[in-house]
């Protein structure tokens, strides 16, 4: 099995700059501002824009509000300092990276639609 994310973004160019510039994914195949999959390792996101949902659509939100209540993005990579560096150096705000009690090293931060996003080290 493989998991891969569908993210419905306010404005996805905002979006796609964030997940290359903060985090390292790279655009894979085409893209375009309704729809952009992004890929760093095996973590695989595709960017949409929310503006093709249907207005009774279970995704849909309305503007202004928060997407991905009650989800964590969690992206285990195997240099949590060097990812932390690029993510700091970009200027996005990020928490500091801290070991956490069961031993893992992570930093936080959220992307430009709310989406909550922890960024560990592998066990």
């Amino acid at each position: 099995m493989q998991l891969s994310l569908e993210l419905f973004a306010e404005a996805p160019e905002t979006s796609i700059d964030f997940y290359r510039r903060v985090l390292g994914f790279a655009s894979r195949g085409s893209s375009s501002t309704e729809y952009t999959m992004l890929k760093n390792g095996d973590a695989m996101i595709a960017i949409n824009s929310r503006s093709v949902l249907s207005t009774d659509h279970p995704l849909r939100i309305d503007t202004g509000q928060s997407a991905g209540l009650g989800v964590e993005i969690v992206l285990k990579v195997a240099d949590v300092e060097g990812a932390y560096r690029t993510a700091k150096k970009s200027g996005w705000p990020v928490s500091d990276l801290a070991v956490q009690p069961w031993g893992l090293r992570d930093f936080r931060l959220v992307d430009p639609d709310g989406y909550y996003v922890r960024v560990t080290s592998l066990p």
